[in-house]
Order: structure tokens, then sequence, then C-alpha cells
């Protein structure tokens, strides 16, 4: 088959390292298609070097901007592209809005679109991520759910044909690529000693565009009293340079340490080596989960159900008390069943799409 695999965000990268491996190996034809939403080193090239991930056949360097400019951006070309290499399949990822700009431009053309990451609800339609993977979902023909609660979601709205239980691929890519994050070398390079800090990223809209919540968050890092080490999003920082109070705020807590964003391999690694993970992020939920590392999640929901309901993730919101009193209780559960799969999803999916 012709597949047009697209992607556009960090996260992306990751889910579709092990992806393009499986449907290569398979025989497809696969074009690598790179909107160009997350484009600084950092964030895009650097995960292509580090996992394999060949380098994208079109790059349509769309950039940042309103989440609606975004979109249309990146439906234009997108139709424009597929109507050039005619792919028998448009494979998505996730729930960026590269996700549903592609979706809609397959779609649209009557293309089959199959989804990775299907089924995911965190029940919030005000967080954008929530609108972009509803609409995804109900315009696919193949729905790859990570869990069975993804396919259980679907079947309460109504989809029931082409969903999949295949595991989760960020799983596979951490099963590959844990045993080389070298914990003990990178945390040296940053000034602290493993479990002697906390790791951290913020990057959603809800924190990162409200000032008062950015405030509480960092007023509740320093409040811990132990090294935090935030790795700061490209969008986060220039809210932080832009406001000066904020960036005053920052400055006094010196426990705190703002770091740039850091390749795939450093961030297994200073994962692994975390006391806890502070985040708003939906992927290094699971990946705290696989590495064993308690999770404190600074959202009042998650579409990530199993960290919460087995006890390796806490959900506080913004509330500076609660943060601080959920990162210094964690604790890590007895148990950690494998409710993501055994990291082999990318194979069943590149089976099933396959016939």
């Amino acid at each position: 088959m012709r597949i047009a695999s697209v992607v556009g965000a960090r996260p992306q990268f990751v889910k579709a390292a092990p992806v393009s491996r499986a449907l290569r190996a398979a025989g497809n034809e696969e074009i690598l298609v790179h909107s160009g939403q997350h484009y600084d080193r950092g964030m895009s090239d650097v995960f292509f070097d580090q996992l394999g991930v060949p380098e994208p056949d079109y790059n349509l360097g769309v950039g940042s901007s309103s989440h609606g400019r975004m979109t249309g951006a990146m439906l234009g070309v997108l139709e424009e592209l597929f109507i050039e290499v005619a792919p028998d399949l448009v494979l998505v990822y996730g729930d960026t809005n590269t996700t549903l700009a592609a979706g809609l431009a397959a779609a649209k053309l009557v293309i089959p679109v199959a989804h990775v990451e299907a089924g995911l609800r965190s029940f919030e339609r005000s967080m954008p991520e929530e609108v972009n993977r509803v609409l995804v979902d109900h315009l696919s023909d193949l729905l790859f759910c990570p869990t069975g609660v993804a396919a259980a979601n679907l079947a309460t709205e109504g989809v029931t044909a082409g969903v999949h239980v295949v595991g989760d691929v960020m799983i596979d890519t951490l099963r590959v690529f844990a045993e080389r994050a070298e914990t003990e070398a990178v945390t040296a390079t940053c000034g602290v000693e493993p479990d002697g800090y906390y790791l951290a990223t913020v990057h959603r809209a809800s924190n990162t565009d409200e000032p008062v919540a950015l405030a509480r968050i960092i007023d509740a890092f320093a409040a811990l009293g132990s090294p935090v080490l935030w790795a700061v999003h490209p969008r986060t920082r220039s809210r932080l340079t832009a406001d000066a109070a904020l960036s005053r705020r920052l400055e006094v807590a010196t426990l705190v340490r703002a770091i740039d964003p850091q390749p795939y391999l450093e961030t297994v690694a200073l994962l692994g080596g975390a006391r806890a993970l502070l985040t708003d992020s939906g992927g290094m939920q699971k990946e705290a989960y696989f590495l064993g590392v308690p999770c404190v999640t600074l959202r009042n929901e998650t579409e990530w159900v199993e960290t919460v309901e087995t006890g390796w993730n806490t959900l506080v919101g913004t509330d500076p008390g609660r943060i601080v009193a959920a990162a210094r209780e964690a604790r890590r559960p007895a148990e950690r069943p494998p409710v993501y799969g055994d990291g082999h999803a990318a194979e069943r999916i590149a089976r099933i799409i396959g016939g």
C-alpha cells in the first residue's frame, strides 16, 4: 500500500518511529509528511535523528499560530499534497492540529483514514486536543486504540467499525530505547542526583496562556524544597519572557532550573531518574508509568485514566497546595500492570493495515 503518514509535533515523532519501521518492513510504501507544527531542532530534528525516523518526504513548514489559522493552513496544503501523491491510506497520530487537518483533508478526498491512539477521552471539551481527537475518530476508517477503555469510549459514541485494540505505540519506542538512556550521565550533566529531583513539563494552553495558572505552578515548584528540572517548552518560554512578573517569580525560585526541551533519550533518562514527574502532558504520563515513576498531573482530568486507577498518577490541577502535597507524598505502588500493551503495537497495526 501507499501510505501517507502525517506528523508534526514532538509526541507524534515518538509514536511514528515504530510504526514507520513496521510498515516499511511489511513492504508498504510510506510517504512521510511533516507539517512543521513543531519546527525548531530541539522539538523536531533531533527526534528524527535519535529515533531513526526516516527524513520526511515533505516538510510543509506551516509553523505555529492560532489553532484556526494553523489548521486551515495545513488543510489547504495537505489537500493539494494528497491529490498529488494519491495515497491508499492516510495515517494520523494523536490529537494535534496536524492530526485534525490531515484527517479532514483525507476524508474530504474520500481517502481512508487510520488513527493511531484512537478513543482517548478526557471529557473536557475546552481542550483543543479533545475536540481534535473526537472529530478525527468520527471520520476514521481504522481506529487503533491503546486500551480497552479507549475502545469502550468509541462504542459509547456509536463507533464500532474498524476499531482495534493494539496497545500503545509509545511503549514500543520505550521498550527499544529505555536501556540506551544513561540516567547517571544525564543527571550529572544537569547537576542533580538520581531520585533527588523532580522533572517538570508544562505546555497546555490552559496553563501557559493564563498568567495566574502559570504563577501558581511556579509557586508550587518553588515550594517543593528539592530541585525541579523544568524542561520549558518554547511556547511556555515565550510566555515567561513576555511577562516580567512571571520571569521574576521564576528567577527567585532558586531550586527551579529552567532547561531547554531535551532530546528523546535525554528525556527518558531524566524521567527515569526523577523522584516524580510534574506535567500536563498526556504522553509523559504513560512514559512515567512504564518507567515506574510517580506522576503528578497539572490538570483536573486525564485521558490516561489507567495511570490514576492504578495509583501511579494524581490529578491536582494548578492548586499549589495540592501540587506540593502530591509531589512530596508520591510513592511507587507495589504493582504496575501492563495496561498499555506489550510493546508490539506497531507490528499489530502493520498487520491490520496489510489486511
